[in-house]
This record gives C-alpha cells, structure tokens and sequence, in this order.
C-alpha cells in the first residue's frame, strides 16, 4: 500500500477487480493504491468495530449500507490497536459526523491511518458482482497511483491469493498480557491470539474470567504454564490450511481433555484438529444478519460473521474423531454453511460466528456462559 495526502472528496479514484471490472468515482481517506481481496459487509452499524477486526487483514471492504460515515470514529471502539482493512469502499460517505461520542470523521480516521478508500461508486451493482462472480483481488487507485486501466488491472493480477494465504501471525499479539476478571475471579482461561478481538476477552472478564491473551506461536507449555481452567482459540484472518501451528496446538490441548472453546478461525482450527478439511466459500459471511440454527436447543439466532472459509464436515451424522465423537452444532440456515461444532466425548465446541459482536446483535452471547458450565462441570 501506498498513500499520500487526504482524499478531499474531489480526487478521481478507481476500482479494479481482477476480472477487469471498473468502478469509478472519488477518493475517501488515503489517496493513493492499495489491493486486497475484495469483499461486502452487509452489518448498516459498526463499521468502527469492522475496520478494526483483525480478521480483515488483506481485504478491500465494501460496505452495502448506502451511507457510512454518520457517526464518525471514537476512542472506545476499536477491537484491536488499528485498522486492518487493506481499502475501504463506500456509496455516500457522510458529510458532517454526529454523535456525542464521536472525535473525529471516518475519512479523518481513514487518512490518519493511510487506509485508501473509495466512494460515489454504486456499491449495490458492485455487490451484486461480488455475489455472482466470488470475491476476488482487487486495487483502489487514486491519484498519482491512476493510470490506464489496462495497467491497473495487470497490477492486480500480480497479487496473492487469499486461498493460501498465512495471515494470523501477523495480526496477532507479540507478547503476553491478561486482561483481569471483573469482580471476583471465578476462572483462568489461556486465550491463544489468531487476530482476536478486544471485545472476547471482555465478554470473558465480565463473567469472571481472567484472560491470558497469548501469542499464536504459543506453545502447550506456554498454555499450561498459566494453569488455565479453559483454553479459548480466536477468530483471525487468512486460509486456516495454513495453520499447522495453532492445529497442533489445539491437538495437544484437546488430548489433556481441557474446556475449549473458539470462535471463527478457532473452529476451522478445531475442524482441523478433528481431522476434516476446509474450504474457500464463493464469497464468504460478512455483516450482522445472518441466521444460524442451534441444533443442539433448536433455537434460530440473528448473528454477526465475518469468513471466507468454512469448515466441510458431515451435518447428517456424528463423526468418530481421535478425540471421540463429534457433530455439528450450528448451521447456516441460508446456506447450510457449518457454523459450529462440538466434541460429544470431552468438553469442547466451537462457532464460525461472532458472539462477541459490539455492534450486535447479541442473540449468541449466552455461547460464553456455555464455556463457563464446561469449565464448572470440569472442576467438579
């Protein structure tokens, strides 16, 4: 990525995706280039919590909301220490932020950070594509960076995949650190950071849990060095094929029969572990209305997403694992997508959405009290 001064709403800007579709309109944030796999986000709110989820490293975010902007950008929101978005794209960026928190614009913050962005496009047509053709790579080019299309597209051509592509580790934290249990501490839970969110371990401390947030590198004896009641796997970004690091971990937590739960990519990990495979959806879950059944309550959630990968297991059957039996726990239900699994024989389940969600919805949040019972039922 490059950037240089701020987009004033004037400067010509253009999309390109990899198919050699054009979009054309003006620059928002950073004028300059970026690229990244381009992909929509369905949430109308919570686009602060979006722009800083670590799961969407690499990634040019198309909003389908057709005005961004409105309540500009606080100091409280963010789910990591910056924004993780590669290019943001808007339809009709607010003019005049409002709201008695906010301290400053989306394009401010945008420019601040050097995040180039995009807007004035139609981004219900872009959307559309998204939809029929996948995601794909794509740049944002303005200013200096503009030149015949021909050559734009090339420039995209030349990017990585996001199929194969290792990611985690570079989202995540270097070095250690708790986030203490408010009120009276109950638990000790080793979170293992794959580009997790400030707002998980927050969800856990409410409960009284005292979160050690680790590295992805971390080893099992890193873990168990912290004599944690349960052990937590976090969403993060990238292809989970890549991580055979953090499966193997996952391994050896699941063979000392120790409370787990994951989120995101901590259920692709634990697919992994179990011994199924993953694989690329054709453009992914992203935004905060999908509805997932709970197979285990029957219950149907309205719940926030954000992958591009899914876990391929069986939804018609119990499956024998090296760790015992295990099912799927949750389902799409606009896709049958796997959205949950859970190990019958020890106390270990997983979600591919978000419980955690900020910007909501919340029907899920009772996903961390079920990690606490597990935890409960293994110190009894």
């Amino acid at each position: 990525m490059t950037t240089s001064t701020r987009g004033t709403g004037k400067v010509p800007a253009v999309l390109v995706l990899e198919d050699g579709r054009i979009f054309r309109g003006r620059a928002y944030g950073a004028v300059g280039e970026t690229f990244g796999e381009a992909v929509f986000s369905t949430g109308m709110t919570g686009y602060q919590e979006t722009l800083t989820d670590p799961s969407y490293a690499r990634q040019i975010v198309v909003a389908t909301a057709p005005q961004i902007g409105n309540t500009g950008w606080n100091d409280e929101d963010d789910e990591s220490r910056r924004i993780w978005v590669s290019g943001y794209v808007v339809r009709d960026p607010a003019r005049v932020p409002s709201n008695w928190r906010s301290r400053r614009s989306l394009d401010d913050e945008l420019t601040r950070q050097g995040v180039v962005g995009i807007s004035g496009i139609d981004t219900r047509a872009l959307t559309r594509h998204l939809r029929e053709r996948g995601s794909m790579r794509a740049g944002v080019f303005s200013g200096d960076t503009l030149a015949d299309d021909a050559a734009l597209l090339a420039r995209v051509r030349e990017q990585p995949h996001m199929k194969g592509a290792s990611l985690y580790e570079e989202v995540a934290t270097k070095e250690a650190y708790v986030v203490p249990a408010v009120g009276e501490k109950r638990f000790t839970v080793a979170a293992i950071d794959l580009g997790i969110k400030g707002m998980t371990p927050q969800r856990m401390a409410e409960r009284g849990i005292e979160v050690h947030v680790l590295p992805a590198t971390a080893t099992p004896e890193d873990v168990y060095a912290v004599e944690p009641d349960g052990v937590f796997f976090s969403n993060g970004p990238g292809d989970p094929a890549t991580a055979d690091g953090p499966v193997s971990l996952m391994s050896a937590v699941l063979e000392r029969r120790t409370p787990l739960f994951g989120i995101c990519f901590g259920n692709q990990i634990l697919g992994r572990a179990l011994g199924f495979g993953t694989f690329k959806l054709k453009y992914g879950h992203r935004g905060i209305n999908q509805p997932v059944q709970d197979r285990t309550t029957g219950k149907v959630e309205v719940t926030a997403h954000n992958h591009g990968f899914a876990v391929d297991a069986p939804t018609d059957k119990v499956s024998e694992t090296k760790f015992g039996r295990a099912e799927v726990s949750h389902v799409c239900l606009n896709d049958d997508v796997v959205e949950g699994l859970q190990l019958l024989d020890q106390p270990a389940f997983s979600v591919q959405y978000h419980p955690e969600a900020a910007a909501g919805p919340h029907d899920a949040a009772y996903l961390f009290d079920r990690f606490v019972s597990l935890m409960e039922g293994q110190r009894a």
